[in-house]
């Protein structure tokens, strides 16, 4: 169970620091050539606001801060469920907003978005996922 959260929340945390230091640091940039790879899937949401792609970029490091404790203590339960139950909150809303705005995307855009954030509820979820009988006797869970 422990590799499973491992996994999961160093998932989380380099998809957080990734876009959370690009958006806060250059927000301009961020904006333009999100998530990067020659993909931009920003412009097609509006036109750029300095205050809200930096905010993003905040957010986005403050869960980083959250998911790197929560994977130093990888053996605290409520600590990486709490972790899992923000993200998935996150997630969930963001998700549901993309896949409500595809049409402004080509087919491969919209594949690649559903597929990420998909991908990114999936390793919420699986972080609030009950720890086991063999877990809970070897002492895993706080």
């Amino acid at each position: 169970m422990n590799r499973i959260r491992y996994v999961g929340l160093g998932l989380l945390a380099v998809a957080s620091l990734y876009t959370g230091t690009w958006a806060y640091f250059s927000p301009t940039g961020w904006y333009a050539n999100f998530p990067g790879l020659a993909l931009s899937w920003l412009p097609q949401l509006g036109p750029y606001n300095e205050h809200l792609a930096k905010d993003a970029g905040a957010m986005f490091l403050a869960l980083a801060c959250l998911t790197l404790v929560a994977l130093s203590q990888v053996r605290n339960t409520r600590l990486v469920q709490t972790t899992g139950a923000v993200w998935l909150v996150l997630n969930v809303l963001h998700f549901s907003y993309h896949v409500q705005h595809l049409d402004m995307y080509g087919t491969r855009d919209q594949v690649l978005n559903v597929v990420f954030l998909a991908t990114l509820v999936l390793l919420a979820a699986v972080l609030l996922a009950p720890v086991t009988a063999l877990s809970a006797r070897r002492g895993d869970t706080k």
